[in-house]
């Protein structure tokens, strides 16, 4: 099992890297760390480079990439990679088909407030093309310790039930608490709907403990407030827990895209995020089979 970083020697591209070591931790995963050179393209207005200039790039590449390997915990597999591609959502795209990575991790923009959102173009196109789930950072994400709990929301919508999954898999793997969340935006007199939520979230439980089977706590909750961000604000949450939420309905096949509802919870949320494609089928990437070994990855400073 191996996840790809998007990396910067930026803030942001150390948000990413902190995340990816988080969950690779907990899921026993490799790193693919992929630096993009986008001076190699042949689709960028410099193309040709002029040699001396590529020379110097690709050794400040080179060096930022063992920095960043260096950062990497003992007990996590790394290596590292210098793609060229026309862009960074590209490159990283390639790169996951590439070593058929079951994730992509990256950083959020760098304009936020501090462990908060702002979706940089990046992340943003990523969000609208990956067919792998993408893990976004907040903001001075600094944790390497493993998750400890996995937030699920659970809509009633088309591709709720393969974020069900998602997260019941991803938990149940080294018997992490799982939380079945309903967010809502609701005034005080509109108690069907909650009722409604309400059983909605006990339902989708009643699911989770049997996907799960028993190798995990599963719990659910309702978060409710005058708007989805206002809801997002009430809840409390682990420093080391991870939000799993699914693409729009608007997606393609097995593509990601990143609905409205979505969008606001990412405004408000103070954990990492982790997005879905629609009728994502590759659990076991994400999650991990349990009893499955991940792919090994020998760290390594060499660029690739």
């Amino acid at each position: 099992m191996r996840y790809v970083v998007g990396y910067a020697a930026t803030e942001r591209g150390r948000d990413a890297l902190n995340l990816a070591c988080a969950l690779a931790r907990s899921q026993g995963a490799s790193l693919d760390l992929v630096m993009i050179d986008p001076e190699q393209s042949p689709y960028t207005a410099v193309y040709p480079p002029e040699r001396s200039f590529s020379t110097l790039l690709a050794q400040q590449l080179g060096t930022w990439l063992d920095e960043a390997l260096a950062m990497v915990p003992a007990d996590v597999e790394a290596r590292g990679h210098i793609r060229a591609a026309d862009s960074d959502a590209r490159g990283l795209i390639e790169a996951a088909d590439e070593f058929g990575a079951g994730l992509i991790v990256v950083g959020a923009g760098s304009n936020g407030l501090f462990k908060r959102y702002t979706v940089g173009s990046v992340a943003n196109a990523l969000l609208h093309a990956a067919h792998v789930p993408v893990a976004l950072a907040p903001r001075g994400y600094s944790r390497i310790d493993p998750v400890t709990r996995v937030t699920c929301a659970v809509g009633e919508r088309r591709g709720a039930e393969d974020v069900l999954e998602v997260g019941s898999a991803t938990a149940a793997r080294h018997g992490l608490p799982l939380r079945l969340l309903s967010v809502l935006a609701l005034d005080s007199s509109a108690s069907g709907a909650l009722e409604e939520a309400r059983l909605h979230v006990a339902d989708r439980v009643a699911k989770a403990k049997t996907l799960t089977g028993g190798r995990c706590e599963v719990t659910g909750t309702v978060a409710q407030g005058r708007t989805i961000e206002n809801a997002v604000d009430n809840l409390e949450f682990d420093d080391g827990e991870i939000f799993i939420i699914g693409s729009s309905r608007l997606a393609l096949h097995n593509q990601l895209f990143l609905g409205t509802t979505a969008s606001k919870v990412l405004r408000s949320l103070p954990v990492p995020m982790v997005v879905v494609p629609r009728s994502y089928a590759g659990t076991p990437d994400l999650a991990g089979s349990p009893g499955q070994p991940a792919s090994p990855a020998p760290q390594s400073g060499e660029p690739q």
